[in-house]
């Protein structure tokens, strides 16, 4: 498989999933130049889109490219509806697109119906999980995007996480402020400044990754606790997250 970012807006990311035939799926096209700029460049036959919220951001391309392509599936959730999905998917549910099987997870929190999409090794979570961070809590609860992000994180350490957003250099930030010793937060940091330096993306990145430096899969670490003042034991750590969160929010 040949997965390929496609930068748009100011720091989005559009998914790309081409087989050996160049047969491919689209994930999350919030405009369509980029996206058939790649599909000519490369000759892909595009043969579904799929969507992971309703935020034009992500949707905002798929009029176009249904224009283009007039047959083309669109899978999203309830809340795409009215954005061009034409498949409507739920947690639970299981696509098969060219043979390549993609389950579909609810991750409520960003928004009330987000979905990810799994197709091992690749996790397409919209704008759930971020590489060092994760989604701001638009429409959902903490308790919600805790869930979402704990049922992520149960995934393959192999497991390559495709966020929407380039926001890892901001998350990094905000983790050493958190965990100014982390000596795997400080390394990554470094490694990632090198790589944006040269205007490559940060994403995606490998789960296993993450749990090292992405401090919202890192709430039962004492030290994190005690920089935000909330101690909380390891079967409740939602409060945790949540203060977390909001001093994110603030940063």
């Amino acid at each position: 498989m040949n997965l390929i970012s496609i930068p748009a807006f100011q720091d989005n990311y559009i998914w790309l999933l081409a087989d050996s035939q160049k047969q491919c799926v689209i994930v999350d096209p919030g405009e369509s130049a980029p996206v058939l700029a790649a599909l000519s460049q490369d000759q892909y036959l595009p043969q579904a889109i799929l969507l992971t919220h309703h935020h034009n951001d992500h949707v905002g391309g798929v009029a176009d490219l249904c224009r283009h392509f007039p047959n083309i599936p669109v899978y999203g959730p309830q809340e795409t509806a009215d954005k061009g999905a034409t498949e409507i998917v739920k947690g639970g549910d299981s696509l098969t697109i060219n043979g390549r099987n993609h389950t579909i997870i609810a991750v409520p929190g960003h928004t009330l119906g987000h979905i990810a999409y799994y197709s091992k090794p690749y996790l397409f979570c919209g704008d759930t999980l971020f590489s060092a961070g994760c989604g701001r809590l638009f429409e959902g609860t903490p308790e919600q995007m805790y869930a979402s992000i704990q049922q992520l994180a149960q995934l393959p350490d192999d497991t390559l996480i495709c966020s929407a957003h380039e926001y890892t250099l901001a998350n990094l930030k905000f983790a050493r402020f958190i965990l100014p010793a982390d000596h795997d937060i400080a390394t990554y940091q470094q490694k990632i400044m090198q790589l944006r330096a040269k205007n490559q993306p940060s994403l995606p990145v490998k789960l296993q990754i993450e749990r090292e430096i992405n401090v919202f899969l890192r709430c039962n670490d004492i030290d994190l606790q005690r920089k935000i003042g909330v101690m909380s034991p390891p079967d409740s750590l939602i409060s945790v997250f949540s203060e977390l969160r909001a001093q994110k929010d603030r940063f």
